[in-house]
């Protein structure tokens, strides 16, 4: 059980004025508009999201239904949204933004951006730097202490403009911290990033991207090897989304994709202390065909070659 104090009680509740009058969300429009913070919040995630539906809006913001229901009718009689119906199910109604919609959203970001960007310029650059790691301390301490289930709305999509840096850096981010590897991996993420995106072939290739709740939290992808040969590159499941399946799914959908596309192997590189990883490959059916020490990353490993017959 957790210890309480009414100091970090006062503490939090202290920040908690300090922030939202810093933010400005207790200003009747947000960002200058005539839109409120969820509003503003309902546009930002249509805009970033596939298939969202009602249901799934009210799960990600936390609100209650009745409350979304009402500011979607809203929205939808101004103009700024409308719902498709589902092909695959006459039940479900996804939720889109309209031409109107994305202009609005467009003005809010660009406001937003420069908002931000106005705030961080007066501050000087070593303590925007302990501004922004005290942030990622904040978010992942209450991540980690909120309950994580089943329940999270996990989205997987094909990519998008501006994924593969996001790529890079949870790579970078990821295996620093958990491995200590250096920047040569980084590097070597960045540079597959870049060859899939010059070189991509939608009918050979993809990359399938994790979302939970809006956050990045996996992604994988399957690049050309040659006319029956395909590799499954850049597997990651952050932290807080691991234990729920989600690397298998990804690795699955590699699967899938090779079958359709024709190719007669997937094959796979990754070294020996990945255990989680290793885990995920044997138990979709891969092989351990092959195995060599190097020095990579700043560190003595044993790189590993799998393959899967499809």
């Amino acid at each position: 059980m957790a210890i309480l104090t009414h100091h970090h009680v006062n503490k939090v509740r202290h920040f908690n004025r300090f922030i939202t009058r810093y933010i400005g969300v207790l200003e009747e429009g947000l960002l200058q508009s005539s839109y409120s913070l969820t509003e503003s919040r309902i546009l930002f995630e249509l805009a970033n999201g596939n298939n969202m539906t009602i249901s799934g809006l009210t799960t990600l913001l936390g609100l209650d239904a009745g409350y979304v229901s009402r500011i979607i009718s809203k929205l939808e009689k101004m103009g700024i949204l409308h719902k498709i119906q589902s092909e695959s199910d006459g039940r479900q109604r996804y939720l889109r933004l309209s031409e109107k919609g994305m202009e609005e959203y467009k003005i809010l970001n660009a406001r937003s951006h420069d908002e931000v960007y106005s705030k961080l310029n007066v501050i000087p650059y070593h303590e925007q730097e302990r501004l922004v790691e005290s942030m990622e301390e904040i978010e992942k301490i209450l991540s980690h202490s909120s309950i994580v289930s089943e329940k999270d709305e996990v989205m997987i999509r094909p990519h998008k403009p501006g994924d593969m840096g996001m790529i890079v850096h949870k790579h970078g981010y990821l295996y620093d911290k958990e491995y200590g590897w250096d920047e040569e991996f980084e590097a070597l993420v960045a540079q597959i990033t870049a060859d899939f995106i010059r070189n991509f072939q939608p009918a050979l290739e993809k990359c399938w991207v994790a979302e939970m709740n809006g956050e990045v939290v996996g992604s994988v992808l399957v690049v050309k090897g040659s006319e029956t040969i395909a590799k499954l590159r850049l597997l990651f499941v952050d932290p807080k989304a691991r234990g729920f399946g989600l690397g298998t799914k990804l690795v699955q959908e590699c699967i899938d994709f090779s079958r359709k596309a024709g190719y007669k192997k997937l094959v796979l590189w990754t070294n020996s202390n990945l255990v989680e990883a290793r885990h995920i490959y044997k138990k979709t059916g891969f092989k351990l065909v092959s195995e060599e020490k190097h020095r990579s990353f700043g560190h003595n490993l044993v790189g590993e070659t799998w393959e899967l017959d499809l």
